[in-house]
């Protein structure tokens, strides 16, 4: 089937189906290709994104907005002092008014609450550039690092170590989507939300895959295909952060942990990295470590998402 998303909102990676998702990142592979060769499209002229933000960021806003510009498209940063959410401004009143204004909107957030409302109120496109429960956008980028490295997905093992945060929560979804076996070695105190395991478990059953929650890292790694890692503390956890480092250390990804997958291994993370914590500075320069063809994907599958949103 023809890959269909207009008018269509990305909140969750639940929101796509695995033949959207493939279809997605073959797009985006494609757009990738077509830039490197000069003949990329400009089919955004005189569109503009609001892009809102309660996070700091370099990818995020980077990305889409270098993304926008390369559509010949126009992005607007939204700063958190422009708005403040639910403070200043009901976030329904914001997502009717950039619909007045803008074609498509992108939010990096705290609360997962406030991306899911913005698509409730707004009449354009709303994507989730980040909020405390997932990370669509970054999963798409690695699915189509993983597809362009290793030629498929569909019965790859992606193992994840560390903290069951938004990064693992949208793997978890997304690896179950295209049928890829998904382990993930996380401290029993900070497993991944029981819901999404039990509904990314649904999923992969579909396509004879599968997916775990365990507590040993090497277990998990075990003749893996990939292993992604993520900082131990996310943004608003900073308070958090010294009991983590005593907690996490068996997690990080180094030589050792290494030696548990396959010897043609990828390494992911979604960046920035805290070197000498959740991975070695050393492993993550080695031919294996994927991190920056990684980190360059987010611009072209959000590109392709965009398009996509906008049936252009």
């Amino acid at each position: 089937m023809p890959l269909n998303l207009k008018g269509r909102s990305l909140c969750s990676m639940k929101d796509l189906s695995t033949d959207e998702c493939m279809q997605l990142l073959h797009r985006a592979i494609d757009m990738k290709t077509e830039l490197r060769a000069g003949r990329a499209a400009v089919p955004l002229a005189g569109k503009t994104m609001a892009m809102i933000f309660q996070k700091p960021s370099l990818r995020t806003r980077v990305s889409f907005e270098a993304g926008m510009t390369q559509l010949g498209g126009h992005a607007i940063y939204l700063a958190p002092t422009d708005i403040s959410i639910g403070q200043r401004e009901t976030t329904e009143d914001i997502a009717r008014v950039l619909s007045r204004m803008a074609n498509i909107i992108m939010a990096r957030t705290f609360g997962h609450d406030i991306v899911t409302d913005l698509a409730k109120y707004a009449t354009v496109p709303v994507i989730n550039g980040l909020s405390d429960f997932e990370h669509p956008c970054q999963i798409l980028a690695d699915l189509q690092t993983v597809l362009e490295k290793k030629g498929r997905l569909q019965g790859l093992k992606l193992a994840y170590v560390g903290d069951g945060n938004n990064v693992c929560h949208s793997l978890l979804y997304g690896g179950a989507r295209v049928g890829m076996y998904v382990s993930c070695g996380t401290p029993d105190d900070y497993r991944p939300n029981r819901t999404v395991v039990a509904e990314a478990a649904e999923i992969a059953a579909r396509f004879n895959a599968k997916v775990e929650v365990v507590a040993d890292p090497h277990a998990a790694v075990r003749n893996a295909d990939v292993v992604y890692t993520d900082v131990w503390a996310s943004m608003g956890q900073e308070a958090e952060a010294e009991k983590r480092k005593k907690v996490f250390p068996p997690y990080q990804v180094n030589a050792r942990l290494m030696a548990s997958a396959k010897p043609d291994a990828l390494i992911l993370h979604c960046l920035p990295a805290h070197y000498g914590d959740e991975i070695d500075f050393d492993v993550s320069r080695t031919p294996n470590c994927v991190i920056f063809d990684e980190a360059e994907n987010r611009l072209h599958v959000q590109k392709a998402l965009i398009v996509s949103l906008l049936g252009v």
